[in-house]
């Protein structure tokens, strides 16, 4: 980088980017559980094996985010699936196995995988 000319081109370049992954009502957000707790109990690979599979596959409708706190810090690591004019979805007690199990069943699929919900697992 030699200008502040250049950053601000980098800058809207990168800004521009980021308006396109929320855009689109045929969006499917998929976001992982990133605080504290969640790094704890290994939220991390998840997060990376989750978005190496959408950038693989090509799903330009998903996008694949991370939040702070989602408040059940004994079912993390967590992700949620939120599809348009759904029901928020939310997978507890993940490893790297189960979210991919995810998101080819329910993301790809169309079918909640609901031995992985809150209402339905165990630690």
């Amino acid at each position: 980088m030699k200008s502040l000319d250049e950053l601000k081109a980098i800058r809207e370049k990168v800004q521009g980017t980021i308006g396109m992954r929320y855009e689109g009502p045929e969006q499917t957000r998929v976001v992982i559980g990133m605080a504290t707790c969640g790094i704890a109990a290994g939220a991390r690979p998840i997060l990376a094996a989750v978005a190496q599979m959408v950038q693989e596959e090509h799903l330009a409708n998903v996008n694949v985010s991370q939040t702070g706190c989602i408040g059940l810090c004994q079912y993390e690591p967590i992700l949620e699936v939120m599809e348009p004019g759904k029901d928020k979805v939310t997978y507890v007690n993940m490893t790297p196995e189960k979210a991919l199990e995810v998101m080819r069943m329910h993301v790809k699929g169309g079918q909640i995988v609901r031995k992985y919900t809150v209402g339905t697992t165990q630690k």
